[in-house]
């Protein structure tokens, strides 16, 4: 297909200008542009072309759905009339990077530290609350626990407590694994400092204060320098400081020393030196500053419990909106590291339940029956602690939902802070959030829930009745959706293949539908769960997503193959009908270049049904920290299809089974 020059050079223009493209690069569906300003993008320009079909900021990126199979020609032209440097992926990502704030830049750092050690934390989490459901006194029997009734559970008990506090005793060894890989220093370096920091020889820091009123702190002395010989057991800046320091000392080291001695040279040093500033400098400074951080959050929610909960109750979901969120993941750590709960997290816990009951309330509003069904998935999501396909899916689109969620928020914020309710651990969000609260606080938590059950889902309904009756009837499902929500904030994953029959084409009166297989095995979900506006927004087009079972992907019926993203995540099939198919694993995935896939045919290769195209290591993918969810879609532009329709959505599917039909035109065929 040839490309209109003109219409390139508009998106040229529309973008700023070739002085306003700092770098430029493309995926199989959209050019990515580090720009010198935002501000000179000329929106509406870009949605009068032709060749757009949408476009959205997202990391520093300002990005331009194309389509596959002729983005990469866009991209050729439009390198051609800028004269502009071909870019990478990573090119792209690190000049956009230096466009973020300090701010920013600190969200995102801290995110990626600690959203990889989140397994560990919701596990311990979740056991925790098991460990108060036996030991809380009050729960079964008056003033007694399961425990104190039954003996014989007690050791069983103990079993869950060490299995479950395993996480928090040794939090710093976790963080300092994940902020070594993002400082790019060794892993294994950082595993051993977070150790170091909590050693069995070091006063254990949850006894710090109890030895401080006493007079019993153990210290060193270093030729007349006395230093505290404490542990740094659930503290959070200790750790991160000193894995900086760490990847710094070791990076610096395998630059300057030769290969032949670094084994014996760069982790011993790297590790002596910042192990003695740690002791010395490094924990003694963050120890207090941590300390003052978690003191003065403490004293304004004694001090203003009302208004504290008012406030972070109300606009904790506009913090999962900006990726403010991950922030707290520290805070709330030192909290229970330091004070023994946390009155953030039972918040949070409320939010998720608030935005997933505002969703719900949306299927008396919907009357599509595919919207009614993306609420109620997404608003169980939420419920259970996963608010993004709620948030971005349903109520962010429709504005009123998340205001209404946020509210009821708020006031449930309110009355969790002015009875001083805590959770002891973290991770297990939602309705199960009540496991992470300490049992004799969980009647408090219960009339919390209660709130942001009904009076978001009351207020959606109601207001949602109110303005489709003013808009006369109009589709209440024709919600206005912002191009400009980041894809950074959403969540994923993905499917499973074996032989597949032979598509169907089936003869109507006046449509041929094309039956599109399952290309892999795994659960059928809306577009609008995946975590990218191009996907979700269906700016591309129609389709459906799959969180695969395995890594394979299939033929959906015979077929050519007409392209191949260079980095194999990507394949497009055209039908002999005419009918082209993206098959996209997975979300920027390109970023891996090809690592993890292996492709098992080529471009113009005649394929039949249930053929291997791709394989990828689905657990790969997931290390990387990418989401594995599948776009399946039917790209816009095609003449011969008149509409897409769903089949599948909320199933488990196999090779076998329809996930699309594709209604063509009777003047096609």
């Amino acid at each position: 297909m040839a490309v209109d020059r003109a219409n390139v050079e508009k998106i040229i223009r529309a973008v700023g200008g070739a002085d306003n493209i700092e770098a430029a690069t493309h995926c199989v569906t959209r050019l990515r542009f580090a720009l010198v300003d935002e501000k000179k993008v000329d929106q509406k320009l870009l949605e009068q072309n032709d060749l757009v079909k949408g476009h959205f900021s997202s990391q520093g990126q300002f990005q331009v759905v194309i389509g596959p199979g002729l983005v990469d020609k866009v991209y050729d032209e439009m390198i051609a009339i800028t004269g502009g440097q071909r870019s990478s992926k990573d090119d792209v990502k690190k000049v956009a990077g230096k466009k973020q704030n300090p701010l920013q830049q600190a969200i995102k750092t801290l995110a990626d530290i600690f959203i990889p050690i989140l397994p560990a934390i919701v596990t311990a989490g979740l056991l925790l609350g098991i460990n108060n459901i036996l030991t809380g006194p009050g729960i079964f029997f008056e003033g007694r626990s399961l425990v104190q009734e039954y003996p014989a559970w007690t050791d069983f008990a103990g079993i869950i407590n060490l299995i479950a506090n395993t996480a928090f005793t040794f939090l710093p060894a976790l963080i300092g694994w994940s902020a070594a890989t993002r400082f790019g220093g060794s892993p294994l370096l950082g595993i051993v400092l977070g150790l170091i920091l909590v050693h069995p020889d070091l006063l254990n820091a949850w006894a710090y204060a109890q030895a401080s009123q006493e007079g019993k702190i153990p210290h060193w002395n270093l030729f007349g320098w006395q230093l505290e010989k404490i542990g740094y057991q659930g503290q959070v800046l200790p750790v991160l400081v000193s894995a900086y320091l760490l990847a710094r000392i070791e990076r610096f080291l395998n630059k300057k020393v030769h290969d032949s001695i670094k084994l014996l040279v760069v982790a011993p040093v790297a590790l002596l030196v910042t192990g003695f500033l740690a002791f010395t400098i490094i924990g003694p400074v963050t120890f207090a500053i941590g300390n003052a951080i978690t003191n003065g959050l403490v004293h304004v929610f004694n001090t203003l419990p009302a208004l504290g909960g008012l406030l972070y109750g109300g606009i904790y979901a506009l913090l999962v909106v900006t990726g403010m969120h991950h922030t707290f993941l520290a805070v709330d750590v030192q909290l229970i590291g330091s004070k023994g709960g946390t009155f953030l997290w039972p918040m949070l816990a409320l939010s998720n339940i608030a935005q997933g009951s505002a969703a719900l309330a949306m299927l008396l509003v919907f009357r599509e029956q595919k919207s009614k069904g993306l609420a109620v998935t997404s608003s169980i999501s939420a419920f259970l602690g996963v608010t993004e396909p709620a948030i971005f899916g349903v109520n962010i689109r429709y504005k009123y939902p998340f205001i209404f969620g946020m509210i009821g928020s708020a006031i449930g914020g309110l009355v969790l802070t002015i009875n001083h309710v805590l959770a002891s651990s973290i991770g297990v969000g939602g309705i199960p959030g009540f496991l992470s609260i300490f049992p004799n606080q969980w009647g408090v938590f219960f009339v919390g829930m209660a709130i942001v059950l009904v009076v978001p889902f009351l207020l959606t309904a109601a207001y949602g009745k109110v303005a489709s009756r003013k808009a006369g009837g109009a589709n209440a499902d024709n919600g206005s959706t912002s191009g400009q929500v980041s894809s950074e904030t959403a969540a994923a994953a993905e499917t499973e293949a074996v032989s597949l029959a032979a598509p169907v084409i089936s003869t109507g009166e006046a449509v041929n539908v094309l039956d599109i297989l399952a290309p892999l095995a795994g659960q059928v979900v809306p577009l609008e769960n995946v975590p990218d506006p191009a996907f979700a927004e269906r700016q591309m087009g129609q389709g459906i997503a799959i969180e695969p079972s395995d890594g394979r992907v299939v033929a959906p019926f015979d077929a050519k193959v007409v392209h191949i993203i260079k980095s194999k995540h990507a394949i497009v099939l055209e039908h002999a009908t005419g009918v082209q198919i993206l098959i996209h694993v997975g979300i920027n995935t390109v970023s891996l270049k090809g690592a993890p896939f292996t492709t098992h045919v080529g471009i113009d290769d005649e394929v039949k049904a249930g053929q291997l195209l791709i394989e990828f290591d689905r657990e790969a993918i997931l290390q990387a920290r990418l989401p594995v969810i599948t776009p399946i879609i039917i790209p816009d532009g095609q003449p011969i299809v008149e509409r897409v329709t769903e089949e599948s959505v909320g199933e488990t599917v196999s090779g076998r089974d329809i996930v699309l039909k594709v209604h063509l035109s009777s003047q096609g065929i």
